[in-house]
């Protein structure tokens, strides 16, 4: 059972998720869950696949029965509203186009299937259509849009009626990377100019980074954190968050009387006013924070498997004593060592994060 996650800010509530719980049988796809999202916040679900993240989602948007638990929207319990009438647009990885409809025509679609006056359809999509700067293509079909254009359709059909809460289940996985990264601008740019809420579904770390104001980071079908990017990537409270959003060198151990962890790469000294549970805990150290050299008594040696150029960074891996990897990031301008050469790599004590 998780507690509910106080929302960003001082945003009201638009949606509370209260112990949610979805059952198949002895197999539970979502333990009971709770948080609480802000209006106008946008949430990204992020884990692995099979950690309950898409299960949430339906769940909240009506797609699945849920076990137990309820699903308050602008606080009105919806757990039993079917998903026409619970005011929610969704947006899925596969776009959903009608072929035989022009851009405009698509987007006016859920307008019309509200009974929308002409005037009020006509002015719609266009302001929708200027907002994903789409305007000179409405005259077109899907076929004629690149997979970035027909993206966007999709965005403006669903952004078109200002549902009360918008829900993306994976809608830029079919996309190549440099498309990718230039339609997670253009969902931040729709977001901040609609104030929209919504509720964002990905695996891919870098987006949820990227995108969101709060990371709801999901695994074994359970909520393992919820807070900000930053909260999530400098501070995770667990091995698993650590591991999973962005890279992390994790050393696990047990606790001594002088406070220092007591590791297979030698004896760490805590952060200040770390304490182990039960006297086992982890260090974690994000590549950024190490440095080459010994640094304020931590310090671990190795031999430099793999030198890694992107650009503005250069990545180093080196090969532990037990085989384990250990990655470093270096900065445009410092010394990169050679292929096999015999390193030490440091870091300062209030830098690693200790984690059960």
């Amino acid at each position: 059972m998780v507690a509910i996650q106080p929302h960003g800010g001082e945003r009201p509530p638009k949606l509370v998720v209260e112990e949610l719980c979805k059952r198949y049988g002895a197999t539970t796809a979502l333990e009971a869950s709770s948080l609480s999202v802000g209006e106008g916040e946008f949430l990204t679900l992020l884990g692995p696949s099979g950690s309950g993240k898409t299960t949430l989602l339906q769940l909240i948007c009506g797609l699945v029965e849920a076990s137990e638990g309820r699903v308050i929207i602008d606080g009105r319990d919806q757990s039993r509203t079917p998903v026409h009438q619970r005011d929610i647009g969704l947006v899925f990885q596969h776009y959903a186009l009608f072929p035989h409809l022009t851009v405009a025509e698509n987007i006016a679609f859920p307008l019309k299937m509200r009974g929308r006056a002409a005037a009020e359809i006509t002015r719609r999509v266009t302001d929708t259509l200027e907002m994903v700067h789409l305007g000179h293509l409405a005259q077109r079909f899907p076929r004629e849009l690149s997979g970035g254009q027909q993206q966007r359709v999709a965005l403006a059909r669903c952004f078109v009626y200002q549902p009360s809460i918008i829900l993306m289940d994976e809608p830029l996985g079919a996309l190549d990377k440099k498309l990718r990264e230039h339609m997670q601008i253009e969902i931040k740019r729709l977001h901040r100019e609609s104030g929209a809420t919504i509720v964002y579904v990905t695996h891919d770390q870098e987006e949820a980074l990227a995108l969101s104001d709060r990371i709801c980071l999901m695994n074994h079908a359970k909520i393992e954190q919820l807070g900000t990017p930053r909260e999530i990537y400098e501070r995770p409270r667990t091995a698993f968050a650590a591991d999973f959003i962005g890279l992390s060198n994790i050393f696990r151990g047990t606790a001594t009387a002088n406070g220092s962890l007591e590791t297979a790469h030698g004896l760490f000294a805590l952060p200040d006013g770390a304490r182990c549970d039960n006297g086992k805990g982890a260090l974690v150290i994000r590549p950024e924070h190490l440095h080459l050299g010994a640094g304020a008594g931590n310090s671990v040696a190795g031999t430099v498997s793999e030198i890694v150029y992107a650009g503005s960074e250069t990545r180093i891996i080196a090969k532990l004593g037990d085989g384990a990897a250990l990655v470093l990031r270096l900065g445009p301008g410092e010394t990169v060592p050679g292929l096999d050469e015999r390193i030490v790599a440091g870091w300062q004590r209030d830098k690693a994060v200790l984690v059960p």
